[in-house]
């Protein structure tokens, strides 16, 4: 299933970078996202994080109580203007579901302009396009809680 969406921000594209690739930056994501447990790490210009979530209530009895997200996005050295791609990866751990996409730093909007395209895949026969639509919202919602995290992470 194709994903894309995008956020904005009141900040020149090196200063959006920087903050995505600050470890502190990312904890703050994954705590406002209200997983249970998580981890984010830096390391160069990759960035990873794994968060623990319950599992809604549709699909807790195909895959328990819990679901392991981890994501990482290896970003590129950057243009002239501050803009940047990553490639990014979303997989959950012991599941037949991943996300392989891009994710684009760019002078725009109100600043700069943050796209996400990706292609989200459940592997699991006649359910998978089901389930597929049911993960979407939930992916957009975690890259929309980046712009709420990011506005105040940008603003102090």
């Amino acid at each position: 299933m194709d994903i894309t969406t995008r956020i904005e921000f009141a900040a020149p594209p090196a200063d959006v970078y920087a903050m995505m690739t600050d470890q502190l930056f990312l904890e703050q994501v994954c705590e406002a996202t209200e997983s249970r447990s998580y981890d984010a790490t830096v390391s160069g210009s990759t960035t990873v994080t794994s968060r623990t979530f319950p599992a809604p209530d549709a699909v807790a009895r195909f895959t328990g109580a819990d679901l392991t997200v981890s994501e990482e996005t290896v970003w590129d050295g950057g243009g002239p203007e501050g803009q940047r791609t990553g490639e990014l990866r979303m997989t959950v751990k012991g599941q037949p579901v991943s996300m392989r996409g891009h994710v684009s730093i760019a002078a725009g909007g109100r600043g700069t302009i943050v796209q996400l395209t990706g292609d989200l895949k459940v592997a699991i026969p006649l359910l998978g396009k089901k389930i597929e639509q049911q993960t979407a919202p939930v992916v957009l919602a975690g890259f929309q809680t980046q712009q709420q995290v990011g506005e105040r992470w940008l603003s102090r």
